[in-house]
């Protein structure tokens, strides 16, 4: 159970267990932000570079949310952290309180008194959606803090307020390294308002964050260290710039701020973020928290949040419903608002950009949250993922390379992962009824999916697959433009762009490309037309897949499921294949040095635990034993989500793991985005209410449902039999509700018919 104390609320908060993360390697942070909001405010626990002179850290990954919870020291509170990512950046704007002497380096785990760090315990840690609290045992000091969708908002109680300071890191982040920071400014504008910013060189090539701090008391006095000295400083060298002087800028700047206090007084501090300008974040501090102190501002985002977890209401056991929400609340962090609240926000191309009519948002994990993430917002939040597929059209618009993101992050294109996973956001939007320009989109998919230089695309595109000999992953990259290439013929076929339509409907069939039918399965194959020889199904190395091995990546045909059953080898073979997968032992030196395939994420040789592998428990749904999905996903739910500190079996990866858990609780999932279809599996909870984004509602009963009960016998929609192995959108949001009888036996005969099954693209004819 959750080790950390909850907040004293009442309220659907109180089921969120923010701490739930990734195999104990703390790829989730505890802290606080608003609902989509850019700023999360939360404690780093370390400070692990990235490399040292070159040479990659590998505790570094433990690290990609900066807090792992094994860790007894706190460094500092950062505003930006990324949620679930195996990859990362950020710990912005890192904020420290201490008393007594002055320390302006952060220290080590093994001696932190040698630095500004503190120990702390896990017993005075408190925390839910958009607050958190804790005791830095070092310096006696109570840290609460809260936060808006721009603003970090700070609380310290000096229980011994002597000798107060507060601690201005900007050499701090998160995946650090020496040179990071390319340059830091502050500006001491009066005794109570702070302005400056950094400029770093991370994941995000050239990420600007701006700031803006207000604080409750006068600052007494204050200085800096720059610990990489600037061998020009002109004519400012005739002033002592490291002591109450009021422009401070360098690499490698650590600035502290003395305050009197009071034993037992409160120092409240207000960081709001910008990434156009110090005016921005100044707009951003007014319109967000002027005249409201933190406990107020606490209050106003414990609400959005009550809020917001309240589009679903659920019956079910404490550890079941802390699931649920924790799920729900995960997938509302990320993407993130990415601008201010004037509409101005930087491009990926740095200049300055106006939006007009939408919210521009930023961090995209689309190899991973196209998946279920984009999906589940076309049915809780339709107008957010409409702004985000705006965003993604003016990240095209504004891309030298003329591409939609592939992971965008802060302005920047990190290039991340492989794919051109925008295509299915747009698509499954479209095909949904949302609002996209259908033109400007199809112009988009088309640039990006013709961008030779791009992860072999001019090769797919002369030989119909990726050769192996050209590219290491060059299996996966063509099974998932092949599925991508779909999306776009689909959305073309819907928007009457025939042309476009034609071709991508024949680049869609290029799965069949590396499907060894012989063998039946994916393999690598060679620029010449030849295999690869010394083959492994199993292995995830040096096989032609990404995060993965054939026997999981075969299955990735979500488009042309019966084309897939016959490129396998049948029926009764691809039942086999996949029963295979789930009870199969997967040794472990096939996957353990691969950083996002671990023991934990796995059942069998399926990797729950990473992305390509979420719609495989759904593809009975397309054979003669569709049951076995309603055995499967209920055995996953239970063995691979946990409410406990590591009851994440996989990198939540920005809401996808838990997008899945909410999608599976309520009795289908996406398997093919870009289609208008969930299929059907079982529900996990006796009843669901959604609140759908249309302001319909949508109820899913399953009144007998169990471990024991875990079969469905019978389905009513509406108070009508529904024999159908899928819903359609159109069902789902019309709202109304579904109902499943349940059994502990599964019903053979339900779903077995043609006519009942999911969409495929073909009939498995080759």
């Amino acid at each position: 159970m959750f080790s950390c104390a909850l907040f004293a609320q009442s309220g659907l908060t109180d089921y969120v267990n923010p701490i739930i993360g990734t195999n104990g390697m703390g790829h989730t942070f505890p802290g606080a932000c608003a609902p989509f909001g850019i700023v999360q405010l939360s404690p780093d626990t370390d400070t692990i570079p990235q490399n040292v002179n070159g040479a990659y850290q590998k505790k570094v990954y433990e690290y990609c949310a900066g807090y792992q919870h094994r860790d007894k020291t706190i460094v500092g509170f950062s505003h930006t952290h990324l949620s679930g990512t195996g990859h990362s950046d950020l710990g912005d704007v890192l904020i420290m309180p201490t008393v007594g002497k002055l320390m302006l380096n952060p220290g080590t785990s093994d001696h932190p008194e040698n630095g500004y760090r503190s120990n702390y315990s896990h017993d005075t840690e408190k925390c839910t959606p958009g607050y958190y609290e804790v005791v830095l045992d070092d310096y006696d000091i109570k840290a609460q803090l809260t936060a808006t969708e721009r603003v970090g908002v700070h609380k310290y109680t000096f229980n011994k307020g002597k000798d107060a300071h507060i601690i201005l890191d900007l050499i701090h982040g998160i995946y650090n390294y020496d040179g990071k920071t390319l340059w830091s400014t502050i500006r001491v504008e009066n005794d109570t308002l702070i302005t400056g910013y950094r400029i770093t060189n991370g994941w995000a090539r050239t990420n600007y964050t701006y700031f803006a701090i207000s604080l409750s008391k006068p600052i007494k006095n204050y200085g800096y260290v720059d610990k990489e000295r600037v061998l020009y400083s002109g004519f400012l060298r005739k002033f002592d710039l490291n002591h109450n002087f009021p422009e401070i800028a360098g690499r490698k700047v650590v600035a502290y701020f003395d305050f009197d206090m009071a034993d037992k007084e409160s120092l409240e501090l207000k960081v709001a973020l910008s990434a156009v300008s110090t005016d921005g974040a100044l707009k951003n501090l007014k319109a967000e928290t002027a005249g409201l102190d933190f406990d107020q501002l606490a209050e106003r985002t414990k609400a959005k949040w009550e809020e917001d977890l309240d589009l679903i209401e659920a019956e079910g056991n404490n550890d079941q419903l802390a699931m649920l929400y924790t799920s729900l609340y995960h997938t509302m962090i990320n993407p993130s608002i990415y601008m201010d609240v004037d509409g101005q926000y930087r491009g990926l191309d740095h200049n300055i950009h106006q939006a007009d009519g939408f919210t521009n948002y930023t961090i995209f994990s689309l190899w991973d949250t196209y998946r279920a993430l984009h999906p589940l917002f076309n049915v809780l939040h339709p107008q957010r993922n409409a702004d985000m597929v705006e965003s993604m059209l003016k990240h095209y618009e504004q891309s030298v390379h003329k591409a939609l993101p592939v992971w965008s992050l802060m302005g920047n294109e990190n290039w991340c992962m492989i794919g051109y996973h925008a295509v299915p956001v747009l698509a499954d939007t479209y095909v949904k009824g949302g609002n996209v320009d259908a033109s400007k989109a199809i112009e988009a998919m088309v640039s990006s999916s013709t961008l030779p230089y791009y992860e072999g695309v001019k090769d797919y595109m002369q030989y119909g697959y990726v050769p192996f000999d050209r590219n290491g992953s060059a299996v996966s990259v063509t099974l998932e433009y092949a599925y991508d290439d779909w999306t776009i013929y689909q959305m073309a076929q819907k928007a009457g762009n025939k042309k476009v339509a034609d071709e991508y409907a024949k680049r869609a069939l290029n799965y069949r490309n590396v499907f060894d039918r012989d063998l039946g399965w994916a393999r690598p194959k060679y620029k010449n037309g030849e295999w690869k020889k010394n083959f492994s199904l199993l292995n995830t190395h040096g096989e032609g897949f990404i995060e993965g091995n054939s026997w999981n990546y075969s299955f990735y045909v979500p488009h042309d499921v019966n084309g897939l059953i016959t490129a396998m080898g049948g029926d009764k073979k691809f039942i086999s294949n996949l029963d295979s997968l789930f009870v199969m032992e997967l040794p472990a030196k096939y996957y353990e040095n691969t950083e996002d395939v671990t023991k934990e994420g796995l059942i069998g040789n399926y990797v729950h635990g990473n992305e390509p592998s979420h719609h495989i428990a759904y593809l009975y749904a397309w054979s003669s034993q569709p049951w076995k999905t309603q055995y499967w996903v209920r055995e996953i739910m239970n063995r691979m989500y946990k409410n406990n500190i590591d009851g994440l079996c996989g990198n939540d990866d920005c809401g996808q793991m838990s997008a899945w858990y909410i999608f599976t609780a309520m009795g289908f999932y996406p398997v093919c985005p870009g289609s208008d279809e969930y299929v059907l599996g079982a529900p996990y909870l006796p009843y669901m209410k959604v609140k759908l984004g249309n302001g319909k509602i949508f109820e899913i009963k399953a009144p007998k449902v169990s471990d024991k009960n875990r079969y469905v016998k019978s389905v009513k929609l509406n108070g009508k039999n529904y024999d159908k192995m899928y819903l359609s959108h159109e069902d789902l949001m019309n709202g109304g509700e579904i109902v499943f009888e349940m059994s502990s036996k599964p019903n053979k005969k339900r779903g077995i018919s043609s006519e009942t099954k999911p969409y495929s693209m073909t009939d498995g004819k080759f």
